[in-house]
């Protein structure tokens, strides 16, 4: 699964008993708890976090012979595409008012950060806890699926209105097609 490079390392130590439980509902565990057999992201996250290229991938192994995909379904992922495209955001903020509880969704063409990144951003009022929620562009309302093309990676304190999210490029691709691979023979 595609996520935030912050969400797998932070301040150089990758995180630990890294797990992904799908569905989760105050406590209830519908589809399982997948632990990650391995934690990716972009070499310059991994060396130096470099906000422009804060993007992982987290690999978990199979439960029961299916995989999270076969269980819970999945996305599609889209690299390199044009900037300034109609783009829904989502995640699970935990910061206030919000309190982690529900899938929250912000919607709106992608502007570039003309401040300090590389990224793009986005109108969303989403707060912390959103981290790693996927950016999805040609969203279906109908059946929920898109194309993850960023992720939610941060905000400037200055401008709360104002979501970021790194640009999907080669990098991101590498670190996709690397957790593809992960694990097989």
């Amino acid at each position: 699964m595609i996520t935030a490079g912050h969400c797998v390392k932070l301040n150089g130590a990758f995180h630990a008993n890294w797990v992904f439980v799908p569905g989760y509902d105050q406590g209830d565990r519908p589809d399982g708890t997948w632990p990650a057999t391995t934690l990716l992201t972009t070499s310059q996250w991994n060396s130096g976090e470099n906000m422009n290229y804060d993007i992982a991938a987290a690999v978990v192994a199979p439960q029961g012979g299916r995989s999270l995909t076969e269980v819970v379904g999945g996305q599609g992922v889209a690299f390199n595409q044009p900037r300034g495209r109609q783009t829904y955001a989502f995640g699970y903020p935990a910061g206030a008012p919000y309190d982690g509880s529900r899938l929250v969704y912000c919607s709106g063409r992608t502007f570039d950060d003309y401040l300090s990144s590389e990224d793009q951003g986005l109108s969303c009022g989403m707060t912390g806890g959103s981290s790693g929620g996927p950016w999805l562009l040609n969203f279906n309302q109908s059946t929920g699926g898109g194309m993850v093309n960023s992720v939610n990676s941060f905000k400037y304190n200055f401008a709360p209105s104002w979501m970021f999210g790194p640009y999907f490029g080669a990098e991101a691709e590498a670190v996709y097609n690397t957790a593809q691979n992960t694990g097989l023979s």
